[in-house]
Parts: C-alpha cells; structure tokens; sequence
C-alpha cells in the first residue's frame, strides 16, 4: 500500500482556512467543468419558478462534487500561519 503522502491529489487545500481550493490538475478541472455544465446546461429550458426537482438535482450534482473532492482532494484540516 502506498503512503497517502505520494498521492497525487486533484484539489490541493487552500492557503488559509478550510477547503479546497482551484484544481491542479485536468482530471480536476474536467470534473469542475463537468459540474458547471451539467448545473447550467438546462436553465434555458427551465421554468422561472424554482421547481423542487431541479433544486434536488442541483442539491445532488453538488454532493457528488463534494465526493469527489473528498476522494481526490488533499485530507481536510484547518491550515494558518504556522503551517506555512
């Protein structure tokens, strides 16, 4: 099993705080443009009002996003100053 160090991660943390932050990768990216166009792909064909089907499906698509950042994404944890 290889050490979690030498992994290669997608989303790298941000400098400060807690997150992740832009890809440095394009597996990354394709997923970051994937969520963007599969999100605001339909809305010319939507209706006006907020249908809660498409807020489930936007609830969901984000989920999935977050998975994956989860899975590829650097191990959480709170970074400040004197992390650097």
């Amino acid at each position: 099993m290889s050490d979690p160090e030498d992994r290669f991660w997608w989303f790298p943390l941000k400098r400060y705080g807690v997150g992740w932050g832009p890809p440095i990768c394009w597996q990354g990216w394709a997923v970051v443009v994937g969520y963007l166009v599969l999100l605001l792909g339909p809305k010319p064909f939507l209706p006006r009002r907020l249908d809660p089907y498409h807020a489930a499906y936007a609830v969901a698509l984000t989920v999935a996003l977050l998975v994956v950042c989860w899975t590829k994404g650097e191990p959480l944890h709170r970074r400040g100053r004197h992390d650097l």
